[in-house]
């Protein structure tokens, strides 16, 4: 099992999770958070956090959510938009730092209404 942040997330990015992930597992895209699947070691200290309840774990994420799952592993395994290879497994985004680029999904997603 792994932690999916999901599109609430978008245009949020409370940061609250980071802080409580004790191995850094969670990455900065430019609209949205996004969990490395092979990182998260799922203590579930993440989950909790979260303001806008934007944290599952992967077997529990509600339907509505299901394609959040394929975006978060998008993020890390297919090339993204403004980059020459998958991001991969950098083992940790203390590494990376915040990356300017998301899903193309995340990125087509209108504004959120929720965001300040």
């Amino acid at each position: 099992m792994t932690y999916v942040i999901t599109s609430s997330c978008v245009d949020i990015k409370d940061m609250s999770c980071i802080e409580e992930c004790p191995v850094d597992c969670i990455y900065e895209g430019e609209r949205k958070l996004y969990i490395h699947p092979k990182e998260c070691i799922d203590c579930g200290a993440c989950e909790p956090v979260c303001p806008v309840d934007a944290i599952y774990p992967d077997r529990t994420l509600p339907e509505e959510n299901a394609a959040d799952k394929d975006d978060n592993r998008v993020f890390f395994y297919d090339v993204l938009p403004g980059r020459d290879l998958p991001l991969s497994s950098p083992g940790g985004s203390m590494k990376t730092g915040p990356l300017e680029t998301d899903t193309e999904r995340t990125a087509a997603l209108p504004p959120n209404p929720d965001a300040d």
